[in-house]
């Protein structure tokens, strides 16, 4: 069965710092068109920092589309172009003050594929050591440790509600259950 659709026209409605939003005519499989709403974004990168006694390090920063503190992992978005690897070790250090010795990529995350480009990369920092935070000039947030085991009753809870975070403490979870960390 085919599935896919081709766009036949694109129009840009709004062009901005972070997104760009574009009205799609789509021809369907079906020999149809039907209208799609596409947010544009050049993706964003997240890396959680794990230390030797299997603490997860967080942050709280307060975000402005939910009107509310918000706990995740540490993470940013990506310049167009930039390498998300690169991105995590900065976004790390930027954030938390850490650096590691090592990172492992812990795939990828759609966070909203039904009308959203972004794609937000997922990384595993371990081996750390810990310096000076160097946040972004509009960036405030707060830095603060949670055992794993505890994460994932916080997610399992409904206390983490961010995506990215929640995916990636229940596969560093299953990933140090099953040996690979």
């Amino acid at each position: 069965m085919e599935l896919t659709e081709k766009p036949l026209k694109q129009e840009y409605i709004f062009k901005g710092k972070i997104v760009n939003l574009r009205v799609d005519e789509a021809l369907l499989p079906n020999g149809k068109t039907a209208r799609r709403e596409v947010v544009e974004h050049n993706g964003g990168v997240m890396i959680a920092p794990l230390d030797s006694e299997d603490n997860l390090y967080f942050v709280k920063q307060f975000r402005y589309p939910y009107a509310e503190i918000v706990t995740e992992l540490p993470a940013g978005k990506l310049e167009k172009g930039e390498d998300p690897f690169e991105a995590g070790v900065r976004e790390l250090k930027e954030e938390t003050g850490a650096v590691a010795e090592k990172i492992v990529s812990l795939g990828k995350l759609y966070p909203s594929p039904g009308y959203c480009g972004e794609i937000i990369h997922l990384y595993l920092a371990t081996g750390l050591s810990f310096g000076q935070q160097n946040p972004d000039e509009d960036e405030f947030l707060e830095v603060f440790k949670i055992p794993l085991e505890k994460a994932v009753q916080m997610v399992m809870n409904g206390k983490l509600p961010d995506s990215k975070t929640q995916t990636a403490v229940l596969k560093i979870y299953i990933m140090k259950k099953e040996g690979r960390i």
